[in-house]
């Protein structure tokens, strides 16, 4: 089931199940992956989201009625297992003083030591179902053990670029220095989108990745070769 709207002149919405789960988020991943493979003339940008798809196109060159079409044939045969296997990219953390603002906090909360909730965050592969509030900003989740803790009661008006945070069982990672009322339990050293490259955005909706703890020599290390832009994250297929 789908439903197909208008988005002004130059766009269409489809959107699936009203839920955020990675089943629904499959749909979209595959309706994407099948509309760039038909290229079809003046269609434009496919933005992923939770449990949709913005599908910009050209009215001016744009077969419009072909384009909902392919949309219906898309979604009605829709085949998840044809789906590329799954990409893990590892994200170095320091989780220590002034990059883990809220760590503290967080294991208050939690009634755990700081050692526990670094391990909670570091032993789970998150899904990235979307990007988005800013360029290369990855919404990720895992499936287990989530925290019990929700935003903060009050945000804060900006923090650095790299910072990551967490709710429940979702992590983000900030790619500039932005306003969140997310907690803030790392920074990694790599950035989430990065100009000076042809394709600037570290992650794609579909993948997964992984927190890997660094303690601060490494931190430095690692940016200091992303200074250079010679850094490169170990990447791998997800097993299973």
């Amino acid at each position: 089931m789908y439903t197909l709207h208008d988005v002004g002149d130059q766009a269409l919405l489809v959107e699936f199940e009203n839920e955020i789960s990675m089943e629904v988020n499959r749909k979209v991943v595959a309706l994407k992956r099948a509309l760039e493979e038909r290229r079809l003339p003046g269609v434009g940008e496919l933005i992923p989201t939770y449990r949709s798809l913005v599908i910009h196109y050209d009215p001016l060159t744009a077969d419009l009625d072909g384009l909902r079409q392919a949309i219906d044939q898309g979604v009605k045969h829709l085949d998840l297992s044809s789906l590329p296997k799954s990409i893990v990219t590892e994200i170095p953390v320091l989780y220590e003083g002034e990059y883990a603002l809220d760590l503290e906090e967080i294991a208050r909360i939690e009634g755990k030591t700081e050692e526990e909730i670094i391990r909670i965050h570091s032993q789970s592969d998150y899904y990235v179902y979307m990007l988005g509030f800013a360029p290369g900003h990855p919404y990720t989740a895992r499936f287990e053990n989530p925290f019990s803790f929700k935003r903060r009661e009050t945000p804060r008006v900006r923090i650095p670029g790299g910072s990551i945070v967490v709710q429940l069982g979702l992590s983000d990672i900030i790619p500039f220095d932005q306003p969140c009322g997310w907690n803030i339990i790392g920074t990694t050293p790599i950035l989430a989108c990065d100009y000076r490259k042809k394709n600037p955005f570290l992650l794609k909706a579909g993948q997964w990745i992984r927190y890997v703890p660094v303690d601060k020599a490494e931190f430095m290390d690692i940016k200091r070769q992303v200074e250079l832009g010679c850094y490169q994250p170990k990447t791998y297929e997800k097993e299973g």
